[in-house]
């Protein structure tokens, strides 16, 4: 049969220029989040009490479905050693095995939440792979500003220690702060903003210390974004210094400049714009 030759199935399983490979992955992508949906409903009681039967049976069937898929992929890829170690390959098998797994060890079947990575092929289909320079651009930025991250978060843990420990010595176990760790953590609770409410000062002076631990929260959270800010914007124009025109080679060109923004001429087009 035509639809068992390993080259058909290979072109419309791993491949996405043809109209039968991109509806196979979208086909795949609307099944996956179907999936995830049955999931979410089986871990809510009330559905689960009345629709349990049917969740279970959705289950198996979207179970059994993605096994047929993985052995199809393991049977026509041109390298089944190399899919199956893959990271994709890791992905496609991990969907799959929860739900035996759930046979022996009640409560696995929730592990099933790994299909959603698979959606992440959607880059494939969508042809979104043109965005992973921008994504690069992000990591390397993120890169350049480990070392200046690394001392901020330095300072932030000095910081909640002293307050924490302040807040110990003048609240004490009577008001729940009852030991340092404890007082520590409502420290980075408060100096985040997030603020739970299950310790609170009691006294004046604790309160008064609260106070400026919450004003220096607001003050903290835009150190890091300023950082990787600024890190971004350097990696941004050396990007743009690295474009020239090949008719007046002037640079400070944006990645996706179609024209030279001095002389109009064409420039030159980059990998993946």
């Amino acid at each position: 049969m035509k639809w068992l030759d390993k080259d058909v199935l290979y072109t419309v399983i791993f491949g996405t220029e043809t109209p039968a490979g991109r509806r196979f992955d979208i086909g795949l992508i609307i099944v996956i989040l179907l999936s995830i949906g049955v999931l979410l409903l089986d871990s809510m009681g009330p559905v689960r009490a009345r629709y349990g039967s049917l969740l279970y049976g959705l289950e198996w069937g979207f179970t059994l479905l993605f096994t047929l898929e993985y052995g199809l992929r393991v049977y026509c890829a041109q390298s089944r050693a190399a899919y199956v170690r893959s990271f994709y390959g890791v992905i496609d098998l991990l969907a799959v095995l929860p739900t035996y797994l759930a046979i022996f060890i009640p409560g696995a079947s929730f592990l099933m939440m790994v299909r959603l990575l698979r959606v992440l092929r959607i880059f494939r289909v969508l042809k979104l792979m043109r965005y992973v320079n921008e994504a690069n651009t992000l990591l390397r930025s993120l890169n350049q500003s480990r070392r200046k991250i690394l001392v901020f978060f330095s300072t932030l843990f000095i910081l909640v220690t002293l307050f924490g420990s302040l807040l110990y010595v003048v609240e004490g176990p009577e008001n729940g702060f009852t030991s340092i760790p404890t007082s520590i953590y409502w420290a980075i609770v408060t100096i985040t903003t997030v603020g739970f409410g299950d310790i609170t000062p009691q006294t004046p002076l604790g309160r008064a210390i609260a106070a400026v631990t919450m004003l220096m929260g607001y003050a903290i959270i835009a150190v890091p974004t300023g950082i990787i800010t600024a890190e971004l914007g350097r990696e941004m124009r050396r990007e743009q210094d690295l474009r020239h025109c090949p008719q007046c080679d002037k640079g400070g060109h944006d990645r996706d400049a179609r024209f030279c923004k001095h002389c109009g001429g064409e420039m030159e087009p980059t990998q993946g714009a």
